[in-house]
């Protein structure tokens, strides 16, 4: 048993100063069989602390459900850090941004629309409360003053960024505290403006998050906690990507040298991230500052650790300025290894629009609905109605959101994208049966428009009115392998292939390896290896290649399964040696 409080001036484990040496790793990010390794590689960077978010919408798909099984297994991640002796900080939110889906908030939630987010509100407080208690029953039986790892655990995340409600804060930490925890609690805040005291509450460890300018941010911390130990508990070493943008790099040595500076000052620290992972399946979120921006699916961050799990020039630097003030271990990790770059054929396609009953089951509806109301809702989905008119219109759209796909009579007119604010497409003879491919391309996790509904809002309407008399299919993402009934032993493909199809191919490896699969000659799309959802590529970049984990490739023949949405100028599966996330502003 342990004791871990906050003094005068330091955290205090056991009664002596204990400084926080700590590096962001999201479960939820990285194959479950490959967390002791990443663990163990920020031991051996001089880390002391593992510090992980809790995604709810992950975690509880639908109301009344908690899975804590494979990748979302908590526990088991938790009894992970405490077995390389390393100790745990928990950011359970609700709302926890990490560039993740709807910021972690599930979208059954918001089906109300009178449902408060993130306030004092009964409706969403009782489903935060059931929420909680199941993570606190996890996270409770694994505090330091129970034999476990955790040390401390954060109260909602970046609450001064979005509101004020102090009620809100104070019922959060109350509940926390009813449900059985007692270590440290703490917010965390940006060091701008107002956001520390607007997102902090009296009794709470404020903490601050920033990447830079380390003195005058820690001073800004210091006038809103002016006592105990200073905490930077987001120190960005790095940043994320969004399709059609660069790839975001930051220097090791001036990341380095802000390090340096915050364990100069004595503040303990969370390096955000340590490794960043990837948005396996369709998890990525998106941000919306007036352009609607989806994230990619790597979150390699420019961490110390890349993507695949190995050290960087970054690693080594922090691991250098770490030395400076603690003992590290004596051994690094290796460098990466190469790995192989098999290629082989797609076989067999089959167009979504020929039979899509294949991929899931139409409902009637009479006015066009949006995907939220859909349940569950999916990320992909068909709708249909027959047009009839005097003459060519023109479709006008309510609002799009993200991304919709026009056919008429099963012929392609073209897409509309919510970053391009479409709202409208040509339709060039009178009638026909139109059928819309609707996708949603990640939820917008930071700002005023988290929760929003997806799909098409505001319904579709062809010479001033509205169509109705919809059939709609969700796509059901997770039975896309099995749904394509053809085989790796079918048809070739020869030549360029139009989407929306799905095509499979057999690729064989010697052994279990990590592997790359590169998109390059490919549109839009997402793709399954051995039933796995990598998640998704696009051809606009910066991201070329998909990481595939090592426990996902077996040895001999694999099955790799590709939806194409757009078209596909190269049908070949390749690999590439290495990861290649895109060009950069440098």
């Amino acid at each position: 048993m342990g004791e871990f409080v906050i003094g005068e001036s330091d955290f205090l484990l056991d009664g002596q100063p204990f400084r926080i040496l700590s590096g962001a790793l999201h479960y939820f990010r990285v194959h479950p069989e490959q967390w002791a390794d990443r663990i163990d590689k920020a031991r051996r960077m001089g880390l002391n602390t593992i510090e992980t978010y809790v995604p709810w919408n992950a975690h509880a798909p639908e109301r009344g459900t908690f899975h804590l099984d494979g990748g979302l297994d908590l526990d088991r991640f938790l009894g992970l850090i405490a077995d390389a002796g390393m100790y745990a900080i928990v950011r359970p939110g609700p709302y926890i941004c990490a560039e993740w889906d709807n910021g972690g908030l599930p979208t059954w939630l918001l089906r109300d629309p009178e449902v408060g987010v993130r306030t004092f509100e009964p409706r969403y407080l009782e489903a935060v409360r059931e929420y909680l208690d199941q993570v606190y029953r996890v996270v409770v039986t694994h505090q330091v003053d129970r034999g476990g790892p955790v040390l401390l655990v954060q109260v909602e995340n970046e609450y001064g960024a979005f509101g004020s409600d102090k009620r809100y804060l104070a019922e959060l930490a109350r509940h926390t505290r009813a449900a059985g925890v007692t270590v440290p609690l703490t917010t965390v805040d940006q060091p701008l403006g107002d956001m520390l005291s607007a997102g902090g509450l009296e009794g709470l460890h404020r903490t601050a998050s920033f990447g830079s300018r380390t003195a005058e941010r820690l001073a800004a911390l210091r006038v809103h906690q002016p006592t105990g130990p200073l905490m930077c508990s987001e120190f960005w070493c790095g940043w994320f990507d969004h399709w059609g943008a660069h790839h975001h790099v930051t220097s090791a040595t001036e990341s380095a040298a802000e390090l340096d500076a915050l364990l100069a000052a004595g503040a303990s620290v969370n390096i955000y991230m340590f490794h960043g992972g990837t948005n396996f399946g369709l998890t990525n979120g998106a941000n919306d500052k007036g352009t609607y921006q989806p994230l990619v699916t790597s979150y390699d961050y420019d961490a110390p650790l890349d993507e695949a799990g190995n050290p960087t020039a970054k690693y080594h630097a922090f691991r250098e300025v770490i030395a400076r003030y603690h003992k590290v271990p004596d051994s690094v990790p290796p460098p990466a290894r190469p790995v192989p770059a098999p290629t082989t054929s797609l076989h067999d396609p089959q167009p979504l629009l020929a039979t899509p009953e294949r991929w899931g089951t139409w409902s009637a509806h009479r006015r066009l609905p949006a995907l939220d109301d859909l349940s569950p809702v999916p990320r992909l989905a068909l709708a249909r109605t027959s047009v009839a008119g005097e003459g060519p219109g023109v479709l006008v759209f309510g609002e799009i959101r993200d991304r919709v796909t026009v056919f008429l009579d099963g012929v392609r007119l073209g897409t509309l994208l919510r970053e391009h604010h479409d709202n409208a497409i040509a339709l060039p003879v009178s009638g026909g049966e139109l059928t819309l491919l609707v996708e949603d391309l990640g939820r917008v996790d930071y700002g005023p428009r988290i929760g929003e509904p997806k799909g098409i809002v505001g319904g579709v309407h062809l010479h001033g009115e509205e169509l109705t008399g919809w059939e709609v299919l969700p796509v059901d993402t997770t039975a896309v392998p099995d749904a394509h009934t053809g085989s790796a032993d079918g048809a070739r493909v020869r030549g360029p292939l139009a989407g929306p199809v799905v095509t499979r191919g057999r690729l064989t490896v010697d052994e279990s390896t990590d592997l790359f699969l590169d998109t390059a000659g490919w549109g839009k799309g997402m793709v399954w290896f051995n039933g796995f959802l990598l998640g998704s590529y696009w051809r606009r970049g910066p991201q070329r290649t998909l990481y595939v984990p090592a426990p996902v490739v077996r040895p001999g023949a694999n099955d790799v399964v590709v939806l194409e949405l757009d078209t596909m100028s190269d049908p070949v599966v390749r690999c590439a040696p290495h990861a290649l996330l895109g060009h950069t502003e440098e």
